[in-house]
């Protein structure tokens, strides 16, 4: 199971959104669930997909050879793909984590628009929480 908060999710959503129709590539990483307020539910060690960082569409190193200067390495956990027009499925163009979320049109929750899928293709069972990660500021 691949848990993912809601507040992520709407924030991917519209990035997806605003870049239509181009693509939108960027990393996500994970929170234990002890570390979230409306978690409760979740065993406390449980990974769930919180948060992201921004996609930079002017790096040419990244544009060329596919590589993400600007996430420190082993920050994220995983990815998230939009498919402007494309199949909600893992493609090979797209850049492999252990776990990849993708979108498509209409930009919304459903089971046909935003999925997660593993580094192989397949796709995994998904739950959105509604859970907000502790409160950060600028200085942490």
């Amino acid at each position: 199971m691949v848990y993912v908060t809601r507040g992520l999710v709407d924030v991917l959503l519209d990035l997806a959104s605003d870049a239509d129709p181009s693509d939108v590539t960027t990393g996500v990483s994970v929170t234990p669930a002890s570390e979230l307020e409306g978690a409760d539910g979740l065993p406390p060690e449980t990974p769930v997909f919180t948060d992201f960082f921004l996609p930079d569409p002017g790096n040419s190193v990244n544009a060329v050879f596919g590589v993400d200067l600007s996430t420190p390495a082993g920050q994220t956990q995983g990815r998230f793909v939009s498919h402007p027009v494309g199949e909600l499925e893992v493609t090979r163009r797209d850049d492999l984590a252990q776990v990849v979320f993708v979108a498509v049109p209409p930009w919304t929750v459903g089971e046909d628009t935003f999925a997660a899928f593993d580094r192989s293709g397949e796709r995994q069972p998904l739950e959105i929480v509604d859970a907000s990660p502790p409160g950060q500021s600028l200085s942490d």
